[in-house]
């Protein structure tokens, strides 16, 4: 008896308010003792939840009005718990809440009851579903009915629209027409004559545009010479054969390099095009990807030599007039500087040679018509000498 009772003596729990795990045969002197609590049945043993949860909550000594302050569910619903009334409780989600809250509170396994309130209350909103295993026989059953009714509607299609274009082939007709033409055979319609086409006619010449006009006197007053004065009329025709100024410089866009004081060459990009400029020593003197119209002039004095990418693409402009594209790739500065000091000085020995000569004609017209012998040879001079406006 002492050993039975130092054994139970250790037993956790009593006399601590917590249930004996030990559902065996307990001595009484355990049971009489003022903290001893019977184990609570499982639920699983019950024959329905809700006789188990019943049980439990009669052997906890607990009415169903402390248990429902307890777990804050309305009386009613606890009750049909108990008494197993499904139809009574609210939807299927707050019923599992339910049962959780009561097992807690006795402490039962919470999940043990959810789990069993579900397998004796199937949801009946979710179908049953077959396996995957049955629905895969059911397609592999009827997969050549199926194959076969696609077969059979593709040849269908196609039957139709090879039907149709058979039946809109027409058989060849002969033709409607009962003779030939002559004409179509003979080449020429009886009674008219054919026509012949022949070499196209130059255009006939433009009549809107009127004969030159020339006012008797006009040019003597313009360019003060007497027509009857042979010497005269000789001096001007010695002047038309004077080259007429090039195409002058016109800036179009950026313009790099020296001042237009100090410069006599001027490269103008026809298009996009780059420059480089180097001097003797091999410094760069200037290098850029010029734009259509942007310029660069050079300096004076200066042994450098121009590369480009483009020869064709540059146009030299000396002393302000157009001087031709550039002749290649490499071209030393001071080959076009030269060139511009011949022009300048073989227009400067012209323009002199010109006033000269305009001088002489006008002492010879001055003493064959002495109604001029008021005017200068300095005021002839000016009137025969063409004004030359730098561009």
């Amino acid at each position: 008896m002492n050993t039975t009772r130092s054994a139970y003596a250790v037993a956790p729990g009593v006399g601590q308010g917590v249930m004996a795990l030990d559902t065996g045969n307990v001595p009484e002197e355990f049971r009489a003792h003022p903290d001893w609590k019977d184990p609570v049945p499982s639920i699983a043993d019950a024959a329905t939840l809700g006789e188990g949860l019943r049980k439990a909550r009669e052997l906890s000594g607990k009415s169903l009005a402390a248990l429902a302050a307890d777990t804050r569910v309305h009386e009613r619903y606890l009750r049909a718990l108990e008494e197993n009334n499904i139809s009574a409780l609210p939807s299927r989600v707050f019923a599992i809440g339910y049962v959780r809250a009561y097992a807690s509170a006795l402490g039962l396994d919470e999940q043990l009851a959810v789990e069993r309130y579900k397998r004796e209350t199937p949801d009946g909103s979710v179908p049953l579903q077959a396996p995957t295993g049955v629905a895969f026989e059911e397609v592999r059953r009827y997969s050549p009915r199926i194959v076969g009714a696609v077969v059979i509607l593709a040849l269908a299609v196609i039957g139709w629209n090879v039907f149709q274009r058979v039946s809109l082939i027409r058989a060849p007709q002969p033709s409607d027409i009962a003779e030939v033409p002559e004409s179509w055979s003979l080449g020429a319609v009886p009674g008219q004559a054919m026509l012949r086409v022949g070499a196209p006619q130059p255009a006939p010449p433009d009549q809107t545009t009127p004969a030159l006009y020339i006012t008797p006197g006009l040019e003597a007053e313009l360019m003060g010479i007497d027509p009857t004065n042979a010497a005269a009329v000789a001096a001007a025709a010695a002047m038309a054969t004077v080259p007429p100024v090039q195409a002058a410089f016109n800036p179009r866009g950026a313009i790099y390099g020296a001042p237009a004081s100090a410069s006599q060459v001027v490269l103008q990009a026809r298009k996009p095009a780059s420059l480089v400029v180097r001097m003797a020593d091999g410094r760069v003197l200037f290098a850029r990807q010029l734009a259509a119209g942007a310029a660069w002039r050079a300096p004076p004095g200066v042994a450098a030599t121009i590369d480009v990418s483009d020869p064709g693409a540059f146009d030299v402009y000396l002393n302000g007039e157009h001087g031709g594209p550039l002749t290649g790739v490499l071209t030393p500065l001071s080959q076009l500087n030269a060139r511009a000091d011949a022009l300048a000085r073989q227009t400067a020995a012209q323009i002199q040679a010109e006033a000269a000569a305009a001088q002489a004609a006008a002492i010879r017209a001055q003493a064959v018509n002495p109604a001029l012998a008021r005017e200068t040879p300095a005021a002839a001079g000016e009137a025969l000498t063409p004004t030359v406006v730098p561009r």
